[in-house]
């Protein structure tokens, strides 16, 4: 992940065509609601997944949790304390799911990154930090060869917390508890397809619980190769 610290790159047609094309997509829907804010396109589905998969996805992340790892270097051991698990995107479990979310946004499956899912327990967080990639960072030429930018990332939750686990965006004064089956979405980039700054995000800190999600990136082009 990429922190606030560096520009963070410029317009691009491609990623604007993908924010528009995508927005429209899902204000049409009208099981989707958006978020009213002037800084960032964020939308949300109630009730994206069924009891029966959140329950079947935790599952899944309690068997394969890692200590969650960064992109960016960093001295900072707190800056996010979770741990993580790679999905098999092609498993029958959850290969429908990944498609219903490239789905939803009208995406190209192909243009989404491997499902990660995420386990906080308490005082475990993710510092604020951005989705989308800095190009002046050394990685970047990797991620120009696995499918350039990511544009939208869709999170969704797959369970209540007792207490803490907001999703933030200080800058664009968005606060999101964590609800049971609810899919968040947002564009990472501004409308005219450079890299939006006022999506700083922070998995804030479980007080009281255990916080699971699921998390899915999309690029501007095919991640998977071949």
């Amino acid at each position: 992940m990429a922190t606030q610290a560096k520009k963070p790159g410029a317009p691009s047609p491609v990623r604007q065509e993908i924010g528009s094309a995508t927005a429209a997509r899902l204000e049409a829907n009208p099981a989707i609601k958006k978020i009213r804010n002037d800084s960032v396109q964020a939308y949300f589905h109630a009730d994206f997944l069924s009891n029966a998969e959140c329950a079947t996805l935790i599952d899944i992340i309690d068997a394969g949790r890692r200590p969650s790892t960064l992109l960016s270097r960093t001295k900072d051991d707190t800056f996010r304390t979770s741990e993580s698990c790679d999905m098999d995107r092609y498993s029958p479990i959850i290969q429908p799911i990944d498609e219903r979310v490239a789905a939803l946004l009208g995406m190209q499956p192909e243009h989404g990154e491997t499902m990660q899912g995420q386990r906080y327990a308490p005082a475990q967080q993710f510092r604020a930090h951005h989705d989308y990639f800095h190009q002046g960072e050394p990685y970047w030429p990797k991620m120009q060869q696995t499918g350039g930018q990511r544009t939208w990332t869709a999170m969704c939750y797959l369970n209540d917390v007792g207490e803490g686990g907001a999703t933030w965006f200080p800058q664009a004064g968005i606060r999101v508890p964590p609800r049971k089956r609810m899919l968040l979405i947002w564009n990472n980039m501004n409308p005219d397809g450079s890299p939006n700054e006022r999506t700083l995000h922070e998995g804030m800190a479980v007080v009281r619980g255990t916080k699971y999600i699921f998390t899915k990136w999309f690029r501007e082009q095919p991640w998977l190769q071949g």
